[in-house]
């Protein structure tokens, strides 16, 4: 596991930024993206990039369930208003939130990542470890899954929404499994709201009580901070 420590989000931004080009010039052409806060500076340089993605693969992490895809709070609105308008991908992949039967969609959606493999998959941490949105309890050996969101992300992600109270109370996500079938892996964070996550992830035992410690055991995992989510380390491997 690689870790840099960056003065400020930007920052890591740019090297991340520098990371997708070093996987497109080795030939890399499929890629796990992620939505939220922290890759919203990443997509803007993605997007303002000389960068080719119009023979590329997009597959996302995860979709809440019960929101069309025009929906304004949608991850597919999220990465089409962040990304996909900017800069195309030849193909995009997001789970779909309607699907009337989930249990397929899930199932749909692995075969996606089995057939088109990830060559860089960018993620995120919550604060309370969650990758995707595979909450703390999930097994490591999960693939694709309904999930039923917790009480403290619902709460994390309440300020994207009108209120708390209108925060989908269930997701579709790419399972922790999933995740870990990526050749490299791109874990982004930043804020002091991280920093416990991060410290788990890197001075912790591998736990499914903090999913994100999956990626102990991932051989090429590079871990890009801002100073405030490294606030808590106490080494840097």
């Amino acid at each position: 596991m690689e870790i840099k420590i960056f003065k400020t989000a930007e920052e890591a931004s740019y090297q991340a930024l520098e990371l997708f080009k070093e996987v497109k010039e080795k030939g890399g052409r499929v890629f796990g993206l992620a939505t939220g806060s922290t890759p919203e500076f990443l997509y803007h340089l993605l997007a303002a990039s000389d960068l080719d993605f119009s023979q590329d693969i997009a597959i996302n992490l995860d979709e809440y369930l019960g929101l069309a895809p025009q929906d304004p709070q949608s991850y597919a609105y999220f990465m089409q208003d962040h990304l996909f308008n900017k800069k195309p991908f030849g193909a995009t992949y997001i789970p779909n939130g309607l699907a009337e039967d989930i249990q397929a969609e899930a199932e749909r959606y692995e075969a996606i990542i089995d057939a088109h493999p990830i060559d860089l998959q960018l993620l995120g941490i919550g604060s309370n470890g969650h990758i995707g949105f595979n909450e703390p309890g999930t097994p490591f050996d999960r693939t694709t899954h309904a999930v039923q969101l917790t009480s403290q992300t619902i709460a994390d992600n309440g300020r994207f929404f009108s209120s708390q109270e209108a925060v989908p109370q269930e997701a579709l996500s790419m399972g922790i499994a999933s995740i870990l079938k990526a050749k490299q892996i791109l874990l982004m964070a930043f804020g002091a709201k991280k920093a416990a996550a991060i410290k788990g992830l890197i001075e912790g035992p591998m736990s499914e009580d903090l999913p994100v410690t999956c990626l102990q055991s991932h051989p090429h995992v590079t871990v890009l901070l801002d100073e405030e989510a490294a606030q808590e380390l106490t080494r840097v491997e």
